[in-house]
């Protein structure tokens, strides 16, 4: 009996495929265009090198003040993938790119947060998970050519009603630039979240399955 289960376990390491997302970089960027299954999870700098990544889960600058993810990766699916990049191609053809801060998230890391926070208001609970788990959302801002952050009247992950996109006390500024941010990303697939400026779902990725797909960390 042990004899079998060690030959299982020996077999399963030469051939079973590794249930982690790949973390790699690759050597020259890919063509989205080629990958055939909307659903699989790729890994957004192998697409292409013009986003600003800021993964604040990745360190302690967030609303947590807990890092709770390893490392800094931006996994997505391939479908949300394809329309991300359309989009930054719209804001790059006006002098301007996204900034990410948040991707893909797995369901462990769900149950991490809502054990630090278990306010829904904050933190969806992980019973039900977020699209976040699902790979069709991502947090986000723009900056310009300068790399300089555009003024969004709050920060990310401000929890009160000025986040929101029906707030309008806010200056000419700061509600251009987030209707600039809106309505490109309406434009390409996407649905924003009316109490987060930063947060915007692909379109029908709610009925996803939540997944707990998880990366290692590459040095």
């Amino acid at each position: 009996m042990k004899k079998s289960l060690l030959f299982l376990l020996l077999f399963c390491l030469a051939s079973c495929k590794s249930t982690y997302l790949d973390s790699k970089k690759s050597a020259h960027l890919l063509d989205i265009a080629q990958e055939k299954d909307d659903n699989v999870f790729v890994n957004l700098k192998n697409y292409s090198n013009d986003f600003v990544y800021d993964m604040k889960y990745a360190t302690t600058d967030n609303f947590l003040n807990k890092q709770v993810y390893p490392c800094a990766e931006c996994f997505l699916k391939v479908k949300t993938v394809k329309s991300l990049l359309e989009a930054n191609k719209a804001f790059l053809n006006k002098g301007y790119r996204i900034k990410l801060y948040d991707c893909y998230r797995p369901r462990d890391i769900q149950k991490k947060m809502w054990k630090i926070v278990p306010n829904a208001n904050y933190v969806a609970n992980p019973k039900k998970g977020s699209i976040h788990n699902k790979g069709g959302a991502v947090d986000i801002s723009l900056v310009d050519s300068l790399g300089t952050e555009l003024n969004m009247g709050t920060k990310f992950d401000f929890f009160g009603i000025e986040a929101g996109h029906n707030y309008q006390n806010l200056s000419e500024e700061v509600l251009a630039n987030r209707k600039f941010l809106k309505e490109t990303m309406l434009q390409h697939n996407f649905k924003s979240f009316d109490s987060e400026w930063w947060h915007y779902n692909l379109i029908n990725s709610s009925a996803d399955e939540v997944s707990n797909l998880k990366w290692r960390c590459e040095n």
